[in-house]
């Protein structure tokens, strides 16, 4: 149920609320980011991680002229994950982590459109990409293509929830000054609803409007289920607030689209791509160059040196000195998996690395012989199967086709939280039977087994020990947590011991989840290494950290 979009508007993109920086402007300016003493030209810089946030900053540094050494444990790319089915024609895929993108996020398109990816829109539910949807709760089935197809209830639903965040956070004033990147009306919009919302929770918000307060229980319970935009968020009914409306006011859950044969290119396009302008490294210099074409193994160890620098030691032992570090794994294994000096940052900063609370998240996916959900039912002449929400253990089926004379994708289950969890330890096998037997349920007319060829492939995050979750879910209370984390990368002010490590990462943006805030908190430390080495921006360019203290997020008493 997506939220209202007039095309003759300026686009809403991820501009703020918190910290209205326009970083797409910042990234695409002709002066470029900034510049360091010619001194330090190809001196190198720690980055751990290898996933969009990780290559996102070493790619901009390398730029500058620094020399980006990555640690990757697992697999260049994180969680933009997009595995091929054995056996099948190029590009059939499965979309184990990100797979749809707003066009709202504008900084992580850039990147796009310079690797010259295609993108098409989302089959999300009710949007002409997927064709047609199917809801169905407590046993009932309701078949749409758009919402004006449903039942008088669902846009009941629908219509409580703009209501409600027009009553209580301002809605179209809020997007309006983000369309028009207003700072000073996003901040005397936002900032209030910072102090009034940052302990109270989505649940909350809903029960409390007056709009849905007139009507009943089940009106909620068919909100949780289904929800407006991607589908059901009754999985995020204890998270922060604050955390939703970001998602709602910079339209993350509206008018996405996927990467044409995989998000992954990015990732890895960025790693092989040879930028035209360079300081310091010759034509044709790429990440892969600077590695060798494959980054380090993982970090094992972060020490700080009596001189001030660090050691990173990879899990084989060896053992590299660094200036700066810029760490973008998720913040759990900061204390987990890597060996990090306690004393590199403050106990604030530990507090809210180790509070960080991530959701979990389970697909599980099927390669079938061709579209053939797009055949006919000849009694109701509807589609035979369909994007498909429910209240069933599939939760949200996903359709993909990739043309007439290739095989199909089917995402059979895309789970959250709780329903995640009861895939956890079953193995794929039997996550797809359970799914067929749900799926069954509500189309008993269609054979999907009979479609399926290739092995399935199935992903749970929290098990993954290079990521133990899928991504962060704030909680009430959490705001000063992500307050001292997204603002890490000013040092200026900090001892000069917990200097030159900066924090990078989704889990580190306001918007978690979103690619979006990997790119831009790759993009704040990519200012912090450069000022940290004695660099500047251009003044026709100021980056984040040149206005930091003017427009940064409000900040709360502790």
């Amino acid at each position: 149920m997506a939220l209202s979009h007039l095309p003759d508007q300026k686009p809403v993109t991820i501009f703020g609320p918190d910290f209205p920086f326009p970083f797409d402007d910042w990234i695409k300016h002709p002066a470029g980011l900034g510049q360091i003493p010619a001194a330090r030209h190809g001196q190198e810089v720690a980055i751990i991680g290898a996933g969009i946030s990780g290559l996102v900053a070493a790619y901009e540094l390398m730029k500058m002229g620094l020399k980006p050494v990555v640690y990757e444990a697992s697999q260049l790319g994180g969680r933009l994950r997009s595995q091929a089915f054995e056996g099948a024609p190029e590009g059939i895929i499965a979309e184990l982590g990100g797979m749809r993108f707003p066009v709202s996020s504008t900084a992580f398109y850039h990147y796009v459109d310079r690797l010259g990816l295609d993108s098409k829109p989302f089959p999300n539910p009710l949007t002409p990409a997927a064709g047609s949807t199917v809801i169905n709760l407590e046993g009932e089935t309701y078949y749409a293509r758009t919402l004006d197809d449903l039942p008088q209830l669902f846009r009941d639903v629908a219509n409580a929830y703009h209501a409600a965040l027009e009553e209580h956070a301002h809605y179209g004033a809020l997007q309006q000054a983000i369309r028009n990147r207003d700072v000073r009306g996003i901040k005397e919009i936002w900032n209030p609803l910072v102090k009034e919302w940052d302990e109270r929770t989505f649940y909350d918000f809903v029960t409390r409007s007056s709009a849905f307060s007139k009507l009943s229980f089940h009106h909620r319970e068919v909100f949780g289920q289904v929800g407006f935009g991607t589908g059901g968020w009754d999985s995020d009914f204890p998270n922060s607030m604050l955390e939703i409306l970001r998602v709602n006011v910079t339209e993350c859950d509206d008018h996405q689209r996927y990467i044409v044969g995989g998000v992954e290119q990015v990732p890895q396009g960025i790693w092989r791509r040879q930028p035209v302008r360079l300081q310091h490294w010759p034509q044709g210099t790429s990440l892969s160059s600077l590695h060798g074409g494959a980054p380090l193994p993982g970090a094992a160890q972060i020490r700080r040196r009596t001189d001030g620098d660090f050691d990173v030691v990879d899990r084989w032992g060896r053992t590299k000195r660094y200036s700066a570090v810029v760490a973008t794994c998720q913040s759990w294994l900061l204390t987990t998996s890597i060996d990090t000096d306690e004393s590199i940052f403050s106990q604030k900063i530990w507090m809210a690395l180790d509070r960080t609370r991530y959701m979990q998240s389970s697909k599980t996916f099927v390669m079938v012989d061709r579209p053939f959900w797009k055949d006919k039912d000849p009694v109701t002449g509807r589609d035979v199967m369909s994007m498909t929400l429910t209240d069933r253990l599939t939760r949200g089926t996903y359709l993909f086709d990739n043309g007439p004379d290739k095989p199909g994708v089917i995402c059979l289950t895309y789970s959250w939280m709780s329903d995640a969890l009861k895939m956890l330890p079953l193995p794929v096998e039997r996550r797809v039977e359970l799914a067929l037997s749900a799926l069954g349920k509500i189309y008993p007319k269609v054979n999907i087994a009979q479609h399926i060829i290739g092995d399935p492939i199935t992903v749970s995050w929290e098990a993954d020990p290079h990521f133990l979750g899928a991504f962060k879910g704030a909680l009430p209370g959490h705001y000063r947590y992500n307050h001292r984390m997204y603002g890490h990368f000013m040092q200026k002010n900090l001892p000069p011991a917990e200097r030159g490590i900066f924090l990078a990462g989704d889990d580190v943006a306001w918007i978690p989840a979103w690619v979006e805030g990997a790119v831009q908190t790759a993009l704040n430390a990519v200012w912090g290494v450069m000022t940290h080495f004695g660099g500047e921006t251009f003044k026709e360019n100021p980056g984040p950290g040149d206005v930091f203290a003017e427009i940064g997020p409000v900040a709360l008493p502790d």
